[in-house]
């Protein structure tokens, strides 16, 4: 409120309220742009609001805006409204596509949301279009890995022009107690505690999986025979020079997850896979298949051969979180004696320093079980976040 900023970037941890934040300076921003425009004499100033895409602005700052103030957005065919006397041009800028809609035009600012998402040369456009009297960009934005554009060019570059604000899960008093303390208790170990807690730029350390405790989550024969599974499915990420991996999850009543078989092998045609996939039918029904969509022969394959084979989602990050979480959670078990690939991985699967993702070794079996995982609980994921936004 008292420093002319030309950039203002919020970043830190989830649910910390950074997007409340600047949906309420979003239209602080527009009243401002409105007052500047009419001493100018301009009839129609122009203000870009960027996401991801077009769905994350009407998610995360259109419909919290209409919920919390009750403004109706009414918008043209070129994806523009008009409020406060601005007229306000939203384009996605994950995708350089976003390029299209903005160039060209001089905004009088710009509200960036989820800015670490951002294609940089995208970024960097909007940044050059605001350039109207007084125009000021707001990034609101979750962390990413330390290597990260935004945080090595602007957050760690402080100016008179460009301030920041760090928040972390604590700072956002609105939440309870009971509810921080579950957050916390549930978040796994590491780079997700410390990007979803402490809202820090840090990539991973060592193994993907830390919380893996084999005295906790490892089964044998003899105690899976005393659980009762209720529903099974199946992960599968194809392979041929390295390894093919299928592997089969069993879930009992409370929604734990077993991993109960795996079958791995290279250099094998899809013969071979539909022979394994027709034996798992054969025995445990005809569930579903979550399938690695870099082969879609091989998917196809699958369906004509009467398996119900679908694309899995391959989310790298948000399926390892997904997996860790259950991990970390008591929620996840392996029959480990009987699965000798995922042996050789779980201690072996490790962080890129460098790039914030796994090294792309030791993970055929580790993928397929991502997969499958993820894939299955991704509605389920996302409605309990849904769900901890509100708190």
């Amino acid at each position: 409120m008292n420093h002319d900023y030309f950039m203002l970037i919020n970043h830190g941890a989830k649910r910390t309220g950074k997007t409340i934040l600047n949906n309420d300076l979003f239209l602080m921003e527009l009243r401002r742009v409105g007052r500047i425009a009419k001493k100018l004499g301009i009839a129609n100033p122009q203000y870009i609001l960027a996401g991801a895409t077009l769905g994350t602005i009407n998610k995360n700052v259109l419909i919290e805006i209409t919920n919390k103030y009750g403004i109706e957005f009414q918008f043209d065919k070129f994806n523009r409204f008009k409020l406060f006397g601005v007229l306000v041009v939203c384009t996605g800028h994950s995708t350089i596509g976003g390029l299209a809609a903005i160039r060209g035009m001089t905004s009088f600012g710009a509200y960036i949301n989820e800015g670490s998402l951002a294609n940089e040369e995208v970024f960097d456009e909007i940044k050059a279009r605001c350039s109207g009297e007084g125009a000021r960009i707001l990034v609101d934005t979750n962390p990413e890995h330390p290597e990260h554009w935004l945080l090595k060019d602007y957050i760690k570059n402080p100016s008179d022009s460009i301030v920041d604000f760090h928040f972390e899960l604590d700072d956002n008093t609105f939440l309870s107690e009971r509810y921080k303390k579950n957050i916390k208790d549930s978040t796994p170990t590491g780079m997700f505690y410390d990007r979803g807690i402490k809202g820090l730029w840090v990539s991973g350390e060592g193994v993907v999986y830390p919380d893996f405790d084999r005295d906790l989550h490892t089964i044998t024969r003899e105690q899976l025979q005393e659980i009762h599974l209720e529903s099974f499915f199946v992960g599968v990420d194809w392979g041929y020079k390295h390894f093919g991996a299928i592997v089969v999850f069993g879930l009992d009543k409370d929604k734990n997850i077993y991993m109960i078989e795996e079958y791995v092998a290279q250099q094998k045609e899809i013969d071979y896979w539909v022979d394994v996939a027709k034996d798992i039918k054969a025995r445990h029904g005809n569930i579903l298949f979550y399938c690695d969509s870099a082969r879609p022969e091989q998917v196809e394959r699958f369906r004509r051969e009467k398996i119900k084979a679908v694309n899995a989602d391959k989310a790298v990050i948000a399926g390892i979180e997904a997996v860790a979480t259950f991990i970390k959670q008591n929620k996840f078990y392996v029959l480990y004696d009987e699965c000798s690939q995922f042996r050789a991985e779980i201690y072996k699967y490790l962080w890129n320093e460098k790039t914030g993702e796994p090294v792309k070794e030791f993970d055929d079996v580790l993928d397929a079980m991502r997969y499958g995982i993820y894939t299955r609980f991704k509605k389920d994921i996302l409605r309990g976040k849904r769900r901890g936004l509100h708190e």
